[in-house]
């Protein structure tokens, strides 16, 4: 059954053997062309005051279309389409994202953030069974302001302008209940070439091997085209059953097109071709921006649904 948005309604998430890797790739259309509309920055206004500096002009959101094809959805668990039209309404799909909206939605806000501890190995964390979600994504990327934003805390993981400062396993428990863990970014080129392979050896031990990781949440900056270790990344994800959702981070930022840059959906649109033959189904995915706060909720809930059918399953 598909349920409808409205206030008594959430979302829901991926389980774990959702993402199977196949030997030839699905031959899908491309996954989103968007339209997009222009939002004034309505909290920037109704906080500005006549002695304030001008706000910028501003800037163009995507707007997803009426319709969705359903080959370009992710849809959990326990929600049939089976029967469903080849088009769905987006009113059934999480806004800025491709999820289908499920019945595992609920308790989705964060109401207490605490910082537990730092491992350099996946024994060393926490062992208490709660479940977890963990962000990695490209040195840079913007993962401390996600994290930062999802709990609306400033400095619950600290930001600094150089990248690769995060170099452990660090759990956040969230509600006392499940965990937010950043992991340490990738790629990034200053980082010594053994620390950089520490790193990326303990990264995917813990992903292997850790028993209450929920899914992976890969952070992808959608304001430059695909980057070569992103696609990296994400396929060796897929290529090893690991759960992952994409959370396409910075698309906020609009490149100039004398400068030949792409609107972030259209990044987003390239990746996921770029990706789509080490998947069965299309991975779920989130536009964010930590700036406007674009995704958090989205990213919430689907957090949500996820954490829920895996308690009860």
């Amino acid at each position: 059954m598909l349920l409808l948005l409205h206030h008594n309604h959430r979302l829901f998430l991926l389980p774990r053997l959702l993402s199977l890797p196949l030997t030839t790739p699905l031959q899908t259309p491309s996954l989103f062309s968007l339209p997009t509309r222009t939002l004034t920055l309505a909290n920037s206004l109704a906080t500005a005051t006549a002695t304030e500096p001008p706000l910028p002009l501003p800037f163009t959101y995507p707007e997803l279309p009426t319709y969705l094809p359903i080959e370009k959805l992710f849809v959990p668990p326990e929600v049939d389409l089976s029967g469903a039209p080849a088009l769905v309404d987006v009113a059934r799909v999480l806004k800025g994202s491709n999820i289908v909206l499920g019945p595992y939605a609920r308790d989705a806000q964060v109401s207490a953030a605490d910082f537990v501890k730092s491992s350099a190995r996946t024994e060393e964390c926490p062992a208490d069974g709660l479940p977890e979600f963990a962000l990695v994504g490209r040195s840079n990327v913007g993962k401390s302001s996600l994290l930062n934003s999802l709990v609306r805390r400033k400095k619950l993981a600290l930001t600094s302008k150089k990248p690769g400062k995060t170099q452990l396993i660090n759990h956040f428990r969230i509600n006392d209940s499940w965990y937010l863990v950043d992991l340490p970014g990738y790629g990034y080129a200053s980082a010594p070439h053994e620390l950089r392979n520490n790193w990326g050896q303990f990264t995917k031990d813990y992903f292997l091997n850790r028993q209450t990781l929920v899914s992976v949440f890969l952070l992808i900056d959608a304001s430059i085209p695909a980057k070569k270790i992103d696609l990296e990344y994400a396929s060796w994800l897929g290529q090893n059953q690991i759960p992952m959702t994409l959370v396409f981070t910075k698309c906020d930022k609009r490149k100039k097109k004398k400068n030949g840059g792409k609107r972030p959906e259209q990044n987003v649109d390239d990746f996921q071709n770029l990706i789509r033959e080490f998947f069965q189904s299309a991975p779920p995915w989130i536009m964010t921006s930590s700036v406007t706060n674009q995704g958090r909720d989205e990213i919430l809930l689907h957090m949500a649904q996820l954490r829920n059918y895996w308690l009860k399953h």
